[in-house]
């Protein structure tokens, strides 16, 4: 399917250095908001405690936030658990407060505020060791997942590329986590499965770019490196528009219609689709291209035969 049909090659690689300069600007501005504001961690990284209550009634989780809210929970987390009268309700720490007393106070709350009889299944307080085990985890799944893919792409294409694919995930991550460390919005373990989606969507973007920038330069008899990079760009960008845009629909309609639990969700990946795109044309070919990559260093390597010279010399 294409939707875009063009006949000229558009000069992508012409504005290189124009988009380093964007680039390197807002990586600086991300880690500078990391380093200065850190990151708004939730309940699944600092602890907290975590509430199990039942409905006579399906319950409204819309009334409940409401209620809580204004009761001084602004922070509860609401889901449902398991039924429709079944409601989880997760809060941050609060120092020098039991948890019995505080599964007492939003009990009072909620019967209050919603009219209901309310019946308190279970109260769990989960610990900062178990936040800390989770960064943990989270930081080595991220290494772990980049080492991976440059191991992957360095085999499969070249350094250059593998360099070059590893720089545009390494932006994708910073950019995702300095707009949830600049605009101050929680960071919970459901963004971080974002970020990693985010890693294999750029990652597959990128796979596609790269794929065909190695085919051309095989194909393609004349032309500069830049010119057989444009060249690609403009081949794959149909595309890559195709699936951008479906993504970002998709992902729309889960952040309006989604709920508050997924929000996080979808405002991550939203976010990293776009950079993700943006990544793959002026990060992941800009890096290759200036690392000097070349016609020869695509080429398959030509394996003599045994005995070839000999019959060379028969001729």
């Amino acid at each position: 399917m294409q939707i875009l049909k063009i006949k000229e090659n558009i000069a992508f690689m012409s504005q290189r250095k124009l988009a380093s300069i964007f680039s390197i600007i807002l990586v600086v501005v991300s880690l500078t908001s990391l380093a200065t504001n850190k990151l708004n961690w939730g309940l699944d990284f600092t602890g907290g405690t975590l509430l199990e209550i039942g409905f006579e009634q399906p319950a409204d989780l819309s009334k409940i936030r409401t209620v809580l809210e204004s009761g001084g929970f602004a922070d509860a987390v609401v889901q449902l658990f398991g039924s429709s009268n079944d409601v989880l309700i997760r809060l941050g720490q609060r120092e020098n407060v039991k948890a019995e007393m505080l599964g007492n106070q939003i009990l009072g709350l909620l019967e209050q505020g919603t009219g209901q009889s309310i019946d308190m299944r279970r109260i769990e307080f989960v610990g900062a060791n178990v936040g800390d085990e989770l960064t943990e985890q989270g930081g080595l799944a991220m290494l772990t997942a980049l080492i991976c893919i440059l191991v992957y792409v360095a085999f499969r294409f070249e350094w250059r590329f593998a360099l070059g694919s590893v720089t545009a995930l390494a932006h994708d991550v910073i950019l995702t986590l300095g707009l949830f460390s600049f605009l101050g919005l929680e960071f919970d373990l459901t963004v971080l499965a974002a970020i990693l989606a985010v890693i294999g969507y750029s990652l597959n973007d990128t796979i596609v770019v790269s794929d065909r920038i190695r085919e051309n330069f095989r194909k393609v008899r004349k032309g500069t490196p830049e010119e057989i990079i444009n060249i690609s760009l403009t081949q794959t960008l149909s595309r890559t528009m195709i699936t951008s845009l479906t993504t970002f629909l998709v992902l729309l309609a889960l952040f309006f219609k989604g709920g508050a639990l997924i929000h996080g969700f979808s405002t991550a990946l939203l976010f990293g689709i776009v950079v993700g795109t943006y990544s793959s044309i002026y990060v992941a070919s800009t890096v290759a291209l200036a690392l000097g990559i070349s016609k020869e260093d695509l080429m398959p390597e030509v394996i003599e035969k045994e005995g070839a010279d000999q019959e060379e010399l028969r001729m």
